[in-house]
């Protein structure tokens, strides 16, 4: 492979030495396996030879196999881009829109159409005498200890039921369906239904919060509201490209998120934050969870080795907005940093929100899901637009038969 002087190669000789596309060759960027650097005076970046030389190495000579990063599927969209350490809906940068925009405004972005700020919430069939304990009325049996992923699930399966509307797969019909489903899951998580104020605002009222708290609900909501092919985000376009409704997409994303791995980081970072608040010793409890060999939640992204912007601006406007909680908040993210050397992360941040306004336990999952199901429909809109199905291919990594 030709280098300059400098050690440097430019996007395409790097794509043509690893054998993939200049796409891929992004993606791995935008998920921190490889990294570019800039060329002084120029807005072209490059790539270190030697970089490129060990990933090629690491992924096998002749394809053998990969590191589990580098099987990830790579899918075009014009919603979400990440690039050098920050985060960008449609080309707008999502820190500065969260500053002013509410989740109804980042629907309309994504989605490419209008949302109807006065849209009823969808009606259950309900049966008389009957109240589900697990958020709004319906007929959901209260005797079953639901989460509230599966009380998500659930209120979306009984709309399904009903309504037919939703086989409508143009922009305007999943608009409508993602309207009925964004309303259907703020239910889920308590509100009764009845207001047709903005989504930030059902929550500060369900949560009693007064206008600085429905402000940090507000800017949560908006930059959780996507983050590109995250695990949820690519089941939701997966069960999209079978041309299932939006309410299968949804729900499946759902189950994705209900991972440890993925939406219960949310709530491992919050358990984290309530012990802090409660010992008052964020040095302690986190040196504590070392000790026991146990890791540190909210701490770190691949995609932000400089640090997640998202947490940065949470942290930031927490801090302002909650003087009184502000040096809890600022030593809890000095000590992780002191102790393992990361910076925090979107969970980490908004469980520090949470635990600072004094929300209920399972108010950051809640906040994850309301705003990421407007991702997820913008996803699932793109997906229904491209008319294809999504059939990745395995590398098989297995015995091969006799004289192969």
């Amino acid at each position: 492979m030709q280098s300059s002087d400098d050690g440097l190669v430019t996007a395409r000789e790097a794509a043509d030495r690893l054998g993939i596309k200049l796409d891929t060759l992004y993606a791995y960027v935008s998920r921190g396996l490889l990294q570019s650097v800039t060329v002084p005076g120029s807005r072209e970046r490059r790539y270190r030879a030697e970089d490129v030389e060990r990933f090629r190495s690491s992924r096998g000579e002749r394809g053998g196999p990969a590191r589990a990063e580098a099987l990830m599927p790579v899918i075009g969209s014009s919603i979400c881009l990440i690039e050098d350490g920050q985060l960008y809906y449609r080309g707008h940068d999502a820190v500065r829109l969260a500053e002013t925009a509410t989740l109804e405004d980042i629907a309309d972005l994504l989605w490419g159409g209008e949302f109807v700020r006065d849209a009823p919430t969808p009606a259950l069939h309900r049966k008389r005498g009957r109240e589900d304990r697990h958020g709004g009325k319906g007929p959901v049996d209260a005797r079953l200890p639901l989460g509230l992923i599966e009380r998500c699930q659930v209120r979306l399966a009984m709309l399904a039921a009903d309504d037919l509307a939703a086989l409508d797969l143009s922009r305007a019909g999943v608009i409508r369906t993602g309207q009925a489903i964004l309303s259907a899951l703020i239910v889920a998580v308590g509100d009764d239904g009845s207001s047709s104020q903005p989504v930030h605002r059902r929550l500060a009222a369900l949560w009693r919060l007064d206008d600085t708290g429905a402000d940090l609900l507000r800017r949560c909501l908006v930059l959780l509201a996507d983050h590109e092919l995250n695990a949820s985000t690519f089941v939701a376009r997966c069960v999209a490209s079978t041309a299932a409704t939006p309410y299968a997409v949804v729900s499946a994303a759902l189950s994705a998120l209900s991972g440890r791995r993925h939406g219960g980081a949310s709530a491992r970072a919050e358990a984290l934050l309530h012990e802090i608040a409660e010992r008052g010793e964020p040095m302690a409890v986190m040196a504590a969870r070392l000790a026991r060999d146990e890791i540190i939640p909210g701490l770190g992204h691949p995609l932000y080795p400089e640090g997640d912007p998202r947490a940065q601006a949470l942290l930031g406007a927490a801090a302002v907005g909650l003087a009184s909680a502000r040096q809890s908040i600022e030593s809890a993210g000095a000590a992780a940093r002191t102790l393992i050397g990361q910076h925090p992360n979107i969970d980490f941040a908004l469980a520090t929100v949470t635990t600072a306004l004094g929300l209920p336990v399972g108010a950051a999952l809640s906040l994850f899901v309301v705003g990421r199901t407007v991702g997820w429909i913008a996803h699932a809109i793109e997906q229904y637009e491209t008319g294809l199905l999504i059939r990745p291919r395995a590398r098989y990594t297995g015995p091969r038969p006799a004289g192969m």
